[in-house]
């Protein structure tokens, strides 16, 4: 299966995603470490793809987000960004408000 048409099938499957590096549970980096403990916040469930386990997964990401690093947080199919910038939208009440419009969570 193209890498592309799965990415796809992994958005349209989970209205909140995060890939990450490792699990929630146990991330493996600090980065998703921090969206994790953000989102918990949030009160809202999401689900979670570990990048590490799928080299292949993990550079088609790359291409198709146009988004280098991870992690790299999905809401509706669309990308809001890594780190940085879902802690910033946290703190402005904007991640809240995203997460408030998905069906499930």
């Amino acid at each position: 299966m193209d890498i592309k048409v799965r990415i796809e099938q992994q958005l349209n499957e989970f209205p909140v995603l995060l890939y990450m590096k490792g699990t929630p549970d146990f991330p493996q980096c600090g980065f998703s470490a921090q969206v994790v403990g953000t989102l918990k916040q949030c009160r809202k469930s999401f689900a979670y793809v570990n990048i590490l386990e799928d080299e292949e997964l993990r550079q088609g990401l790359k291409e198709y987000s146009d988004w280098p690093t991870f992690p790299q947080l999905y809401i509706g199919g669309e990308l809001l960004g890594g780190c940085d910038i879902i802690v910033e939208m946290f703190e402005s009440g904007e991640l809240q408000n995203a997460l408030d419009g998905t069906e499930e969570g």
